[in-house]
């Protein structure tokens, strides 16, 4: 999966490139996830999640990883939009994307990818589950 390879990657050059702002709109998109992971909001949920997402690619400094971003926003929005996806999200997965915007802006290199490689992970188990 083009996600589990490419992403943790990019997050670990995300916490050492990420400026300021970056790190400041990824914490915000994490927290939108947040707010919106419970109550059946999967589409304010897919803004936020697609937002991070791109943050990330983008934070990396790489621009082949940064044009990636439109195909990242596809897969999710994918996963939504084709109900293989809980009818809220994994409060785990949603955990793991707040403590990833945290690696990044503590310049947590090894963090940010283990904790990228985590989610991929958890979105391939998903999909196992519900769409065996």
């Amino acid at each position: 999966m083009l996600r589990s390879a490419v992403e943790p990657v990019a997050a670990g050059l995300a916490a050492r490139n990420a400026t300021p702002e970056q790190c400041a709109a990824l914490t915000e998109c994490a927290l939108g996830m947040v707010a919106t992971s419970r109550g059946q909001q999967l589409e304010g949920y897919l803004r936020h999640d697609i937002a991070f997402h791109r943050i990330v690619l983008n934070a990396s400094g790489n621009e082949m990883f940064a044009r990636l971003g439109d195909v990242v926003a596809e897969v999710l929005a994918g996963r939504t939009h084709h109900q293989v996806m809980f009818e809220d999200p994994d409060p785990a997965a949603v955990t793991l994307h707040v403590r990833l915007a945290e690696a990044v802006r503590e310049g947590a290199e090894a963090d940010a990818e283990r904790l990228t490689k985590e989610i991929a992970v958890g979105a391939l188990h998903e999909l196992d589950v519900l769409a065996p």
